[in-house]
């Protein structure tokens, strides 16, 4: 499909019913945590840096998550959380 104004259009590619985004994440969280390191803080590296070598090469976390954008892991934790947000107020 074209647009008059040349947008590209964007399409998120799902494995395993999940985005993109959310299965590197998880993938990512799970090398590091084997690897003895503390997930959270090194993904928050990386994302506020952009360094990749904050991301283990164990299971080849590093080279999955330079295959997503900063902006798409951002937007899919963000999302993640609003909804946790939105749940636990419906309790």
């Amino acid at each position: 499909m074209a647009f008059a104004d040349d947008r590209t259009a964007r399409f998120p590619m799902e494995r395993d019913g999940l985005p993109e985004a959310a299965r590197v994440l998880k993938e990512v969280y799970r090398a590091l945590e084997e690897r003895g390191y503390n997930p959270v803080s090194q993904i928050v590296g990386y994302l506020l840096s952009g360094d990749p070598t904050y991301i283990t090469t164990h299971r080849g976390a590093r080279q999955l998550i330079r295959g997503v954008e900063r902006d798409e892991l951002l937007e899919e934790l963000v999302t993640r959380y609003v909804e946790y947000l939105s749940a636990a107020r419906q309790e």
